[in-house]
Formats: structure tokens, sequence, C-alpha cells
């Protein structure tokens, strides 16, 4: 009597390969800078908790270096996510612009005018990353950490050359009006609020190999 055939079980759906697209300032005001004990976050941990499903092929931080007595603390976090070998971080910069106050009770003397930083760069960064990535097939999966508005013809615009990819969108806020995020939201395939309660699970040793045969150590003040 032959044997009865093994059943087979159906061939298993390979992982989307997923790049990140993180605007680390946006990130930072945001999700995380209310909670000292959170600014030592290893991005990477953190994506791979977030989409554990997923096959991460790179997590691009975008960032610019910020001005003033934080400055270091800035820099050495950097410095950790370097040497993290799936993030690789892009920097823009500050310019300084002409602001006019609009408090009609401002007693400031003169016309009100003052200086301000402005982050540049980062939001076209991004843009050009993505579309470069989806040009060169490098994922299935576009990941972005932003509530910026900017993105939205970039995203667009991916989505009109690459109808199979998708964009997902995770808005970092504790802000209900900071996360409404519209534009961005649904411009997207799918858009979620930034899962906060994995910031926690996701921090750096205290202290950790630079990769050059020192240290890096949490600054005292993230805590």
């Amino acid at each position: 009597m032959a044997a009865s055939p093994s059943p087979t079980s159906p061939p298993k759906r390979p992982k989307p390969r997923t790049i990140f697209y993180i605007d680390g300032l946006n990130l930072y005001y945001g999700a995380v800078r209310p909670t000292p004990a959170l600014k030592w976050l290893d991005i990477a941990r953190y994506c791979k908790l977030l989409r554990p499903h997923d096959d991460i092929r790179m997590i691009r931080y975008f960032s610019a270096l910020i001005a003033g007595p934080t400055r270091p603390n800035q820099e050495i976090y950097l410095r950790a996510l370097a040497t993290t070998p799936l993030v690789e971080v892009t920097l823009g910069k500050f310019k300084t612009k002409n602001v006019k106050c609009g408090v009609s009770t401002c007693t400031v003397p003169g016309n009100k005018w003052f200086l301000m930083p402005e982050e540049k760069r980062t939001d076209v960064n991004i843009a050009v990353f993505m579309l470069d990535d989806a040009y060169r097939d490098m994922c299935d999966q576009f990941v972005i950490f932003s509530g910026d508005s900017d993105l939205v013809p970039a995203v667009n615009m991916v989505r009109l050359r690459f109808p199979r990819k998708k964009i997902i969108v995770y808005v970092p806020t504790q802000n209900p009006v900071r996360g409404a995020a519209v534009e961005l939201r649904t411009s997207a395939h799918v858009d979620r609020s930034l899962p906060l309660l994995l910031l926690s699970k996701s921090q750096f040793p205290n202290t950790i190999p630079d990769g050059a045969g020192g240290t890096l150590t949490r600054p005292a003040s993230w805590r």
C-alpha cells in the first residue's frame, strides 16, 4: 500500500526589506526630551523591537548639531549611534534667521525682530535618500519617524513611482496637538503614533565601547 503523501506547508513569505528614516530632532522634541532617562536611546534596538518581523537593512538617522551648553551631550550621543552597524548618521545644520515677535504685549525695545536658529537640510536629506533607495531597490518598506509635512512630496513621489513599495509613518509625540500630523499621516500607507513604552526598553548601557579602544558614557543629566 502506497504511503499517503505528507502535507506540505506553504512557503514562508520573505521578511520585507526595511529601511528606517529617522528625523532625530523631531524624535527628540516629540517623544524623548521630556524624560531625561530616555535620551540615551539605542535606535537600532528600538527599531528591532518595533518591527521584529522585518528584515532591517539600514537605519538612517538625520539630525543637525545644536549650539549651546548641551551640544557635548548630543555629540556623545551621535558617537554612540555610530558604534551601531545598522545606523548611518547624516547631519544637516542650523542657520539663524530674523523672526518678528508676534506677541502684541511684547516689551522688547526696537522693532521686535530677533535671531532664531532654524534646522536646515534634514527634510531634504530624508527625501533624497528615500528616492535614491527606491530607485536602487534597496528596500520594500520605508519606515519614517517624523510628523513633518515637508516630507509629504517625497512620500507621494515614492508611492507614484513605486506602487509596490510600502510607506509606514510613526509620529513621535507625547502631545495630541503635535501628534496630529494629518498631512504626513494621510500620505502614508500606514500611520501610527510612535510607541513610547518601547523607549525605556531600548536604552544603551550606561557605558559602551566607542570602537576605538575607549568608552562612551551616558551624560549625567540623562540618568
